[in-house]
């Protein structure tokens, strides 16, 4: 089938390269909302899969579920943590030297726009990226990404412990759709193979409606800052993928996990609800340096990921010509 799809798309003079699956849409949505905004405000079903990213997220979240063994659910927490764990130190110890030892100013860039952006994976985006190059246990692992996913990271990072909390709720709505899939996917072969097929499709649908909610426009407006603070986070995902590689991983969750979401401009603003040092301007600079990073980390991440999957693969391909010709033919 993959063979098949290739060829259609060669057919037809469409390029492949890491991560198309989500950047073609992903570029569409871009250029629609930067050029012709009124497009995805038409209404009915056109504005609601532009505006709808979360429920196409939860239905993915449902698919991988059902993706999942109930054997590798160890594996998926292990791959979880060893990707946030490190990912939140390096972003928080980042953070708080340069507010404490370069007056909170790196080149442009304070430890609001560090923390509250390289702490905020963007979790579609990282399902998408696994989808196409991960297995089900790297898949999973967004269930353990998405439990940072709010200001209340850098809120607790920044000084503000006990002022904001993450709703027990939420979490709940979070992993449930994951769970569902998961049950469901084990308790009955049919579903499983029912609605694992749907998950590149859904990918697709998610890329475009991430893109109708980014802007060239946030790239300019976040200028060279917004680009830095996007090379930060890629640093981050590299040395995030050195620990991973170290635990025995393949270091591709590492790099999947390089974004910064959208979401992620909400945090300047509840930090600035309950710290008023945190002026509007300080707020509007934050978010204009989150924008454009989302931006830059949504096109590079996937790049470094595929990269990365295919240096894999040559590796393993070598490695298997090797032994190969080590083994002595048999008379």
């Amino acid at each position: 089938m993959a063979a098949e799809q290739q060829k259609a798309t060669r057919k037809i003079g469409v390029p492949r390269f890491p991560g198309d699956i989500m950047l073609y849409p992903l570029s569409v949505g871009l250029l629609l909302h930067s050029f012709f905004p009124q497009v995805l405000e038409i209404g009915s079903f056109t504005t609601a899969v532009a505006k709808g990213a979360p429920a196409i997220v939860g239905i993915v979240l449902l698919f991988v579920g059902a993706s999942i063994d109930l054997k590798t659910v160890p594996k998926v927490l292990k791959t979880g943590l060893t990707i946030l764990i490190p990912k939140l130190a390096i972003a928080i110890a980042f953070g708080l030297f340069v507010a404490k030892f370069m007056d909170d100013n790196f080149f442009g860039l304070n430890a609001l726009s560090i923390i509250g952006g390289i702490t905020f994976c963007n979790v579609a985006l990282y399902i998408g990226i696994t989808a196409e190059y991960g297995t089900p246990d790297e898949q999973g692992a967004a269930a353990v990404l998405s439990l940072v996913a709010g200001p209340a990271v850098t809120m607790i990072a920044l000084g503000a412990a006990g002022v904001a909390a993450i709703s027990p709720t939420a979490l709940i709505g979070t992993l449930l759709p994951l769970v569902l899939g998961v049950v469901l996917g084990n308790l009955s072969p049919f579903i499983r193979s029912l609605l694992v097929p749907g998950i590149n499709p859904c990918i697709a649908v998610v890329g475009f409606a991430l893109g109708c909610g980014m802007s060239v426009e946030n790239l300019i407006t976040g200028g060279l800052s917004g680009i830095l603070l996007a090379v930060l986070c890629i640093i981050a995902g590299i040395l995030t993928m050195l620990v991973e590689r170290l635990l025995g991983g393949s270091g591709k969750a590492s790099l999947a996990s390089a974004t910064i979401a959208g979401t992620a401009t909400t945090t300047p603003a509840a930090v600035a609800a309950v710290d008023p040092t945190y002026t509007a301007q300080v707020v509007a600079n934050a978010n204009a340096q989150l924008a454009a990073a989302v931006v830059i980390t949504a096109l590079v991440a996937p790049a470094f990921t595929g990269w990365l999957d295919k240096k894999l693969a040559k590796k393993n391909d070598d490695a298997e010509m090797q032994t190969s010709e080590e083994v002595p033919a048999t008379e």
